[in-house]
């Protein structure tokens, strides 16, 4: 049997996931990088290596995005902040990701996209034009929204009888998190509450788009129409001040917030998912520890509980690196966890 060549690849971000997947990227055998996108200009002309604490591989960054675009490649890794928390809208990453796949490349992303459709017809069609442009598959992943809210729940409804409910609760402490834009920026931590309520606002725009993505999937799949999908948050100040890696969140700050998503049908919650952030664990107990509870309520009743990742962000880097083979194999448009065979850790198996 011939030989496959390595999937030649593209890192697009190289932030907090980012530099996971780069350095999975490097390091598997299968694959082979050709190219890395970059947004801080100190990055720029670095050995891609480097960044990750490897040694050189002869592959340098750069912030010339034409470069990229022309590059020759078999799929791209999506990875930047996403542009709607910053602009309202997805008009930004749509632009970027259809582009991408129009020049011929497969992309896997981790700003959402894990199903386009509840993005409306506008979204869909210029993704779908692209593919069809290109020859391209699109696919959108993560740890949450990606799996714990998606994939997970869909896999657990297997052993159904009967669903009443779904409920997804996550977790998520972020002491040690670097980054100030993700942690003060986006999240809000640190902030006081009037600042707080205004900075929020294109969060929370951000956070029910992206989540509705999974509701709206996983109703789909279930043959379920939704007739809306309802958000809530509140949020909790500090007592003290403390120190986190992004910084000091001091007394009368925000340090824990707590956003549901529910969707509903005939005004009953048919999936409900809730996300549970805290600039430290130890300093917010009002709300659950970190970690991720899955509850199907019907017949059976199930319920699985992850106590703690405590690699987040690598699980989602390698959730997209190890789906790369299966999106370049797919057919070109728009692939969801429920186009593509179950993604496993195929290749990262270490005995010794």
């Amino acid at each position: 049997m011939p030989v496959r060549p390595p999937l030649r690849v593209v890192q697009w971000a190289t932030g907090a996931v980012g530099r996971f997947s780069l350095r999975d990227l490097i390091r598997r055998p299968d694959l082979e990088l050709t190219g890395v996108l970059v947004y801080d200009h100190d990055k720029v002309g670095t050995d891609a290596a480097e960044l990750v604490g490897l040694s050189p591989c002869g592959i340098k960054c750069t912030d010339d995005v034409d470069q990229i675009m022309a590059l020759d490649a078999d799929c791209v890794l999506h990875m930047p902040l996403p542009s709607s928390f910053f602009r309202g809208d997805h008009a930004g990453d749509t632009e970027t990701i259809s582009g991408l796949l129009a020049s011929g490349k497969n992309v896997i992303t981790t700003t959402g996209y894990v199903y386009p459709k509840a993005y409306g017809t506008g979204v869909l069609d210029r993704l779908t034009a692209a593919c069809r442009q290109g020859g391209t598959t699109l696919h959108g992943t993560g740890i949450n929204p990606g799996f714990m809210s998606d994939l997970l729940p869909l896999t657990m409804t297997g052993l159904s009888s009967r669903v009443d409910h779904i409920y997804v609760r996550e977790t998520s402490d972020f002491a040690g998190h670097p980054s100030r834009q993700v942690v003060v920026d986006l999240i809000g931590f640190t902030r006081g509450p009037k600042e707080y309520a205004a900075a929020v606002r294109p969060f929370r725009a951000f956070q029910r788009a992206l989540f509705a993505e999974s509701v709206q999937l996983v109703a789909d799949a279930l043959g379920v129409v939704l007739d809306e999908v309802e958000e809530s948050d509140e949020f909790e100040l500090a007592t003290e001040e403390f120190e986190i890696a992004a910084g000091v969140v001091g007394a009368g700050t925000v340090s824990a917030s707590r956003w549901v998503f529910s969707g509903l049908v005939r005004g009953m919650p048919f999936m409900t998912v809730e996300c549970v952030y805290k600039a430290d664990a130890r300093q917010a107990p009002r709300w659950p520890d970190p970690g991720f509870t899955v509850h199907i309520e019907g017949v059976p009743q199930m319920m699985i509980s992850i106590e703690e990742v405590s690699h987040g962000l690598a699980g989602a880097a390698a959730h997209a690196v190890n789906s790369i083979a299966a999106v370049c194999a797919a057919p070109p448009g728009i692939r969801t966890v429920l186009d593509l065979p179950l993604i496993t850790g195929r290749g990262t198996v270490r005995l010794a």
